[in-house]
């Protein structure tokens, strides 16, 4: 399974929504923190699906709930 970069992008955004940046330095929280990585060498390489295999467990586990709170039965 592929992940592209406009559903990480979406993940990220979701996660902001839920749990804001926080601190002076504007922390993202832990969710939008893992996928943050992926996203910019995403970026970087010009790459537009990754597959959901190379991510870490905590970004695994991110995209998990993210696609499990945003489904609609």
């Amino acid at each position: 399974m592929f992940l592209s970069i406009q559903d990480l992008e979406a993940a990220i955004n979701y996660w902001r929504s839920q749990s804001p940046a926080f601190g002076e330095e504007l922390r993202l929280c832990p969710e939008a923190s893992s996928l943050a990585k992926p996203y910019a060498l995403m970026i970087v390489q010009g790459s537009q699906r990754i597959p959901l295999d190379i991510l870490d467990e905590a970004a695994k586990i991110a995209i998990q709930n993210y696609l499990k709170n945003t489904q609609t039965t």
